[in-house]
């Protein structure tokens, strides 16, 4: 910026010189910038357009690339690489044609301000000489001005050269900048209402409509009481809004009609650090980040400390996997927990949840990806943890809320059955048709008839 700024200054005391010592010829030579400024227009709207397609395109190689890298396994397990090559190929190339344009760009605006600047020397020769010659102009004035339009142009060629990065980070920012404009969709109230101390664990659901897509329901005017202490499951075939319901309760969407309130306080009413930090998520899908054991657990919360994190470790079994690691507590983990198990990093997520101690347990199909072993210490570990607590249990292994006080039967985002486990089985509805479907052939195979 600082050279940018000298070249400018410099451009204005040559010209400002220029016109001191002979105006007429100034203007003479001036009849190039016009031109010039045209050609500079023509650069700047071809080059930021041209810049704009290789910042995309960039983003779509990168995009690929970390897909395909997260995803080697399943490119070498179905034997995908030429295919991953191929595609990746092809990303490369566009992008190279990208800044071919820009090169080309650069490669016609560099000349043609030469040309110019030539130009600007010929008409300078055909006026200036004419002046001489009639004895208008001394020769020593007119050699002075021709070494000074050297110095004229050199400034205007550098200040070209910055316009080109200049459009070049024009059209990166305008990225940035269009992230950074994007109105967020959930927006903190102004003044949240504070949620009750100490908390109660109460869920209530209002008559709750919602929708990801306009015309496209998937909560049907849902309402529901969850009271401090209860253990409620949501079951139902997949698409049944109970994933949704999680997503309301934590305020990740807002609610199309209706209200959801956690001890008493709507939630859009409530401030949403303090309302998460009230609910505890165990999620399917596992995110572990890079660092280690213990980091992955307290998550960089102060408030959690080692005594904690071990406490919380023991009570969901992950305690003992974790001391035999090389390195107990402190060991590495890689990107997604590429080196940990499927059950390994569940009891993990367990215990991340449970080091905070949350009023309100969510359990969304977390049992669903670990084996019968790791789903018995899991079990074991939920049973004791939900005691004094309130929980949500969300899944499709029916085996897993048995235990719950009441399970509730979502079908087409409307709650269809509510009642015990027992009581549903007695029913004969959707919850025993689910039940007989996962069950009844385990239960043969394992007890066969004499």
């Amino acid at each position: 910026m600082d050279a940018l700024f000298h070249d400018i200054l410099k451009l204005a005391a040559i010209l400002a010189w220029l016109l001191l010592i002979n105006w007429q010829l100034a203007l003479v030579t001036f009849v190039v910038l016009p031109p010039m400024y045209w050609v500079a227009h023509l650069f700047r709207t071809s080059n930021r357009a041209s810049f704009r397609e290789v910042r995309g395109r960039i983003a779509a190689l990168n995009a690929y690339l970390q897909e395909a890298v997260t995803g080697i396994r399943v490119i070498q397990l179905f034997v995908q690489e030429r295919r991953a090559a191929k595609a990746f190929r092809a990303r490369s190339e566009a992008l190279m044609e990208g800044h071919l344009r820009t090169v080309f760009n650069y490669a016609y605006f560099f000349p043609a301000v030469d040309f110019l600047g030539t130009c600007a020397k010929a008409l300078l020769l055909w006026y200036g000489g004419a002046r001489i010659l009639e004895g208008a102009l001394t020769l020593g004035e007119f050699m002075q001005f021709f070494i000074l339009l050297d110095y004229f142009f050199e400034p205007i060629r550098d200040v070209s050269e910055k316009y080109n990065l200049l459009q070049s980070a024009m059209a990166s920012s305008e990225r940035i900048f269009r992230v950074l404009d994007t109105k967020a969709d959930l927006v903190p109230p102004a003044d949240p209402e504070a949620l009750p101390s100490p908390a109660r664990g109460e869920v209530e659901f209002d008559r709750v409509e919602f929708a990801y897509n306009p015309g496209e329901p998937v909560l049907r005017g849902v309402s529901f009481r969850v009271r401090p202490g209860e253990k409620v499951a949501i079951v139902g075939a997949t698409g049944a809004g109970k994933t949704t319901v999680i997503s309301l309760l934590t305020r990740l969407y807002d609610v199309g009609g209706g209200a959801v309130r956690v001890d008493g306080v709507d939630v859009r009413r409530a401030d949403p650090a303090a309302l998460r930090r009230r609910v505890a998520v165990v999620l399917q899908d596992v995110f572990l980040f890079a660092g280690d054991v213990e980091g992955n657990i307290t998550l960089g919360d102060p408030a959690v400390t080692r005594e904690r994190v071990e406490a919380a470790a023991r009570a969901v079994h992950a305690d003992g996997f974790i001391r035999a690691l090389p390195d107990g507590y402190a060991t590495a983990v890689q990107e997604r927990g590429a080196t940990l198990s499927v059950g390994q990093k569940q009891l993990l997520s367990f215990a991340r949840a449970m080091a905070r101690d949350p009023a309100i347990l969510v359990l969304d199909e977390a049992t669903s990806s670990v084996d019968s072993s790791t789903e018995a210490l899991v079990q074991d570990a939920v049973e004791r943890l939900m005691e004094g607590r309130t929980a949500i249990v969300v899944a499709h292994r029916l085996s897993t809320i048995r235990s719950c006080d009441r399970i509730l039967v979502f079908h087409h985002g409307e709650i269809r059955e509510e009642g015990s486990h027992r009581e549903l089985l007695e029913r004969g509805g959707l919850y025993a048709r689910l039940y007989q479907l996962q069950f009844a052939a385990q239960e043969r195979a394992a007890h066969p008839a004499p």
